[in-house]
């Protein structure tokens, strides 16, 4: 995962016009947007950590995205239709845009008028909207991968392009509700040059050759995903395909060029799945692969892999490397399809939840093979009582574990401080205990977000004891608890006036691969 800095600007000035309306506004459709009970949705649905993103008013129930790929002009045309339902009387509603060329909307099938303010495209349809009406919205709209934006999910490659979306950044890639707590099922028709290959989240349903030497691939999701999840490629790829555990389909797109050399790291995907699902249970989606992104510049990104639905991007050459130093972050992106993926956050505050999972498994893979990790350790208990020692210098420096801010919500306290508290647990409650406390939220939480609040109920049933002070105190506390089991551990003391250092968190970025 990775951390980019949320800046607000005016559109005019991202794109260089002023707002545009489509055509279709007229004195009927602004009475009937007046109508008395309809009102503008809230464009916020309330997270905490950003709140400026998502709207209320209605939910998604599914995207079609519709992308054509230019290698001329590396442009992309693009048509989203969003079938939505309204949850209150609508006389406009928004969703969450930014550095996309709208060209026109419609709602049912009827121009609407629309304006780009800020972050938010503003729909006012010629008729308001009921309560519980279900429509279709669809937005045509041309997009630049290479144009800059205070922040962008667009990896422009020297042959088309990757997207990052997570956390929020998906708006810039299509017009969406760009929050996890509004999950959707995808589709995806991706137009290319046929010497190209488009690939999106999902299973390939369709290819279709085209005039003009130009091939479309369309790719449906098996299962509701969150916006920040999506991923859409373009590029000089081969789809090198394999059988996992019980027959599941793998599917791993790798540059052509980098076929052979990469062969080694994406063998390994069939006996991971195998040990985490004897963990976790089974895989919760209809395929898996990795994507090594098709790019030659060692800082196409600035993070070394990232969980996108059933297809995990990776950074260029990370994954050419041995075994014990690719292993346990490669166990991290694969945890993020049960935590994450399948159970997503309600709130970004949550997002301990997915990353202290997903070191967790990854560390625990790690010890499991012998693998020393970069302090040296060898085994959780040692990096444990290691990360023990620290919490209280995290907690001044980055806040309490479930308690983050958009500027340090990346930082390690949501990783390995999330590992501390699950290692907490597992110490109070016993191995047994937690292993079905883990596959109990799992199963209860799969295809929806969850909260901490959610976890802490779950521990607290399948425990036969409430969690919620013990689990309180090492989210939400300032000093960090006693260890149960271990009443020699110490905490190193937080001096006045001395800032501890900020750790970024060892998940995702390239200089911090081999932390776990």
């Amino acid at each position: 995962m990775r951390y980019r800095t949320r800046v607000t600007a005016p559109a005019a000035a991202l794109l260089g016009t002023a707002a545009v309306l489509a055509a279709g506004s007229s004195a009927s459709a602004r009475s009937q947007a007046l109508r008395p009970g309809a009102t503008p949705g809230a464009e916020s649905l309330g997270d905490s950590v950003f709140p400026s993103l998502g709207n209320d008013g209605y939910r998604v129930e599914a995207y079609h995205l519709d992308f054509a790929y230019d290698a001329t002009t590396r442009l992309v045309d693009a048509e989203a239709t969003l079938m939505i339902r309204s949850t209150q009387a609508l006389s406009r509603f928004s969703l969450d845009a930014l550095g996309l060329d709208v060209r026109s909307v419609r709602v049912g099938g009827t121009a609407a008028t629309f304006e780009q303010v800020d972050e938010k495209l503003r729909i006012t349809p010629a008729r308001t909207l009921p309560e519980s009406c279900a429509v279709a919205v669809c937005v045509e709209y041309a997009a630049d991968p290479a144009r800059t934006l205070p922040y962008t999910a667009w990896v422009p490659t020297p042959d088309g392009f990757a997207v990052c979306p997570q956390p929020n950044a998906a708006h810039t890639v299509f017009p969406c509700n760009d929050h996890p707590l509004d999950k959707a099922d995808f589709s995806f028709r991706i137009t290319v040059p046929s010497t190209l290959r488009g690939v999106a989240s999902g299973r390939l349903v369709r290819t279709e050759k085209l005039d003009g030497d130009r091939t479309a691939y369309t790719y449906r999701s098996g299962s509701p995903t969150a916006t920040e999840l999506v991923q859409i490629t373009v590029g000089d790829y081969l789809v090198k395909e394999r059988r996992g555990p019980h027959g599941l389909g793998l599917r791993d797109v790798v540059p052509t060029a980098r076929a052979t050399a990469l062969e080694p790291a994406l063998a390994l995907t069939p006996g991971q799945l195998d040990w985490l699902e004897q963990r976790l249970g089974a895989y919760p989606f209809e395929t898996y692969g990795l994507l090594p992104c098709n790019s030659d510049a060692a800082n196409a990104f600035d993070f070394t892999g990232l969980e996108t639905q059933t297809l995990t991007l990776y950074k260029p050459n990370f994954l050419l490397q041995e075994e014990k130093k690719i292993g346990s972050h490669m166990m991290h992106e694969l945890v993020h399809s049960w935590f994450g993926n399948s159970v997503s956050p309600a709130d970004w505050a949550d997002l301990w939840i997915n990353e202290g999972h997903a070191d967790f498994y990854g560390l625990l893979y790690r010890y499991e093979r012998g693998w020393a990790d970069s302090l040296g350790l060898l085994t959780m208990e040692d990096r444990m009582k290691d990360t023990y020692a620290r919490g209280d210098q995290w907690r001044a420096s980055s806040g309490p574990v479930a308690a983050p801010n958009a500027v340090n919500l990346f930082d390690s306290q949501r990783y390995l401080g999330g590992v501390l508290v699950l290692y907490a647990l597992r110490e109070a409650v016993g191995e047994d205990v937690f292993n079905r406390i883990e596959r109990t939220f799992l199963e209860r939480h799969r295809n929806a977000a969850a909260t901490t609040a959610d976890y802490i109920a779950v521990a607290t049933k399948i425990s036969g004891r409430d969690q919620s002070g013990f689990l309180n105190d090492w989210l939400y506390g300032t000093k960090t608890p006693r260890m149960p089991n271990h009443p020699d551990w110490t905490v190193t003391p937080v001096v006045s006036g001395q800032v501890a250092p900020r750790h970024r968190e060892p998940g995702h970025y390239p200089d911090s691969s081999a932390t776990l």
